[in-house]
């Protein structure tokens, strides 16, 4: 009887409080004695509907912690599903998701950072919009704590920034000044990978090389099967064009040990970035081709099989190929035009002749050519005219769309794209207002803007014959002002490395001829900030030129010769080749082709066969002839690699590779008989007069 009174008299003291001490009642709010048993009543749950049965049940009483917890199953439910059966609308449209929705702007202040974050992210995945109010507070709340997020919440929340494309905005500025302020005490790879690829847009130079010190650093604390952690890292080094050989390589190594696991979304990717940083893994391709070889029958989706079609394709030989574009072609009537898209640019790469599929995949992008940006536009008009089509409606709507879109583009950028692709249709041509939009933006163009814009210029004066007789005369100025302004951006360069950035893909008769002798000066004059960093990049660009500056060779060089132990392997060809096809040899010589030799001799079983071979024949052209390289070459092991290389390259690049080795064969027996290399000339002669390319039979004279 006293026991019951005592309960009664609490109760009633408590109902008095929460009169007196409304605001205090709401803050301090009374919990359920124990969160764990309906935590682990949601952990036991099968399926969403049961997790929506106990938010139903229990939505009186849910905790913060209980609302984070229901996201986490709900996405954990999805995860385990195939894109196919994902449904996240049905998720969002259950009734009792506006349940959890109300719940969770009702108790997102009392959420710990990390389900904050959590929930910020799952609602993303569940693809709730940006301007959602639920969004909206979420991410209000985490940036007012921001400063005291631990590295791995901050890390997520960079990722939620990156899915809505705030690439540049002030937040994501603030995230990167965290890092920048607290990178000497980061010890996880994984939360610093995430947020490198994040702030990657916009962090300085010196940062970028802070944070790629950083990653080398911590590489060997990861496991070797974190894939992911390499390939973000990979990522990080495409968005901020950096082919920094020491960390490729170790991730490359990462990616080989795990090939076995790796997924058609992760070779895919892989595959994308590699060629974005022109890094090439034989060994790599090689694994992923086998990989993907044996996904072809898993795959009778669309969605999935495009891609597969797209990372397969380039490198698949003939009747792998035939039955790629046999199976695309039956599924044709079901794209989307993104997928169109992706089979037309392999199907460029594949040098594909199928006229039936470039017909078919043609009049898909014909219909839904006004849903692609302009970028997409030129990939179209350059796989169209480089697979032969013939298609005269599809070309004049391009031909319209490019110069619709040229009309209202204030991007230099943009407007050399659209400008390019206009310039390679048939029959092209360009009016006043076009001209006048190009004039608007040359003050604003860096060099390969306006190389670009030249290119396409004079490749309608060099038609204007035929097309364009009364407007010849103003793209006539139209060049001269390019080339005034290509002239004063040239003056404005105080740093090589910045310089150097702008020269990577710059080729074509316009700078040949208008800035190849000033951008060689400016080069001569910023000579002493080359180094180990930058040495393979400035060789490159002078055997891209062909231009002949001894000062520049010989600084190389000495750049080499001084500081070989800082140089990647993988770099030694890009920086040899300029003195090969330029026939120079630098006061050094034998001390510097030595030195390069003698760094290259331990990874001579890990570089591209293709590599060696070129690197083989252009030594021998400048009457260098390293045993350990040509024995390595000549070699049955060897030579079985390449036979599987030249299986994955287009036919015009495997006929090159084939004819180089064959010179590089005579030369070798010519000059160097005491190495004993078997004479292959006769034989490749036959061989090629039949068209019977391999070297299964070079590799039988070397056994016997």
């Amino acid at each position: 009887m006293k026991r019951t009174f005592f309960i009664e008299s609490v109760f009633t003291t408590m109902l008095r409080l929460r009169a007196i001490c409304p605001f205090s009642w709401r803050v301090f709010h009374f919990r359920p004695f124990s969160c764990e048993p309906l935590i682990s009543q949601m952990d036991k749950c099968t399926n969403e509907e049961q997790v929506f049965d106990l938010i139903e049940k229990n939505k009186a009483i849910l905790s913060e912690e209980q609302v984070g917890c229901a996201f986490s199953i709900l996405w954990q439910f999805q995860k385990q599903k195939t894109s196919l059966l994902k449904s996240v609308e049905c998720i969002r449209d259950h009734p009792q998701f506006l349940t959890l929705y109300n719940l969770t702007i009702n108790k997102m202040e009392f959420m710990n950072d990390d389900n904050l974050v959590n929930v910020l992210y799952i609602t993303q995945q569940f693809a709730i919009e940006a301007h959602d109010p639920l969004v909206e507070a979420l991410m209000t709340e985490a940036w007012r704590r921001l400063e005291r997020f631990d590295i791995n919440v901050l890390s997520k929340f960079s990722s939620c920034l990156a899915d809505q494309h705030l690439y540049f905005s002030p937040l994501m500025g603030k995230i990167a000044d965290i890092v920048n302020r607290n990178l000497e005490t980061i010890q996880d790879l994984r939360s610093l990978s995430v947020l490198m690829v994040s702030i990657s847009s916009l962090i300085s130079q010196r940062f970028q090389e802070q944070l790629v010190n950083k990653a080398e650093l911590l590489f060997d604390t990861i496991d070797p099967s974190h894939v992911n952690i390499a390939r973000r890292i990979v990522q990080f080094l495409r968005n901020i064009k950096y082919s920094y050989y020491p960390l490729l390589e170790r991730c490359n190594k990462v990616f080989l040990s795990d090939v076995a696991n790796l997924d058609l979304e992760s070779i895919s990717k892989i595959l994308s970035l590699y060629n974005s940083l022109q890094f090439h893994s034989f060994d790599f391709i090689l694994m992923a081709k086998r990989r993907l070889t044996k996904m072809v029958p898993l795959f009778d989706q669309p969605a999935s099989f495009v891609k597969l079609f797209a990372a397969l394709g380039p490198m698949a030989g003939p009747e792998e190929k035939k039955q790629l574009e046999s199976t695309v072609l039956l599924m044709s009537e079901e794209l989307t035009s993104q997928q169109a898209l992706a089979v037309i640019v392999a199907m460029e790469e594949m040098e594909s002749r199928n006229s039936r599929l470039i017909k078919k995949i043609a009049s898909i992008l014909h219909r839904n050519l006004d849903n692609y940006k302009s970028i997409e536009l030129l990939k179209i008009t350059q796989a169209l005219i480089f697979l032969h089509f013939r298609g005269k409606e599809l070309f004049v709507k391009l031909r319209e769309l490019l110069l619709s879109y040229l009309k209202i583009s204030v991007k230099p950028s943009e407007i050399s794209i659209l400008v390019y692709a206009i310039s390679v249709l048939p029959s092209p041509n360009l009016d006043e207002a076009g001209i006048s939009r190009i004039e608007a933006v040359l003050p604003q163009c860096d060099l390969n803007d306006l190389n670009s814009l030249a290119m396409s210029i004079l490749r309608w004066i060099q038609n204007g014959h035929v097309y364009l007789d009364n407007t010849t005369g103003k793209q006539l100025k139209l060049l001269q002002k390019l080339d005034h302004y290509g002239h004063q951006r040239l003056k404005k360069y105080n740093s090589l490395n910045l310089l150097r950035e702008e020269l990577k893909s710059l080729k074509g008769d316009w700078f040949s001829e208008s800035l190849l002798e000033e951008t060689i000066a400016t080069l001569q004059c910023l000579m002493d900030d080359i180094s180990y960093v930058n040495v393979a990049g400035i060789a490159s660009f002078i055997s891209r030129t062909n231009y002949l500056n001894t000062l520049l060779l010989d600084k190389i060089a000495s750049v080499v010769l001084q500081q070989i132990e800082k140089i990647h392997p993988f770099a030694i060809f890009a920086i040899i080749l300029p003195f090969s096809i330029l026939n120079y040899d630098p006061p050094q010589r034998d001390a510097f082709f030595g030195t390069c030799i003698q760094h290259l001799n331990s990874y001579l079983s890990i570089l591209d066969p293709l590599m060696l071979v070129f690197l083989g024949f252009y030594l021998a052209t400048l009457q260098y002839f390293p045993e350990d390289l040509l024995k390595t070459i000549f070699n049955i092991k060897f030579l079985g690699r390449l036979d599987l290389q030249l299986e994955l390259l287009c036919p015009s690049l495997n006929m090159k590779v084939q004819i180089r080795l064959m010179e590089l064969n005579r030369a070798v027996c010519l000059e160097c008989p005491e190495y004993q290399i078997p004479w292959f000339h006769d034989r490749f002669c036959q061989q090629h007069y039949n068209k019977g390319l391999s070297f299964h039979w070079v590799r039988k004279i070397l056994a016997s």
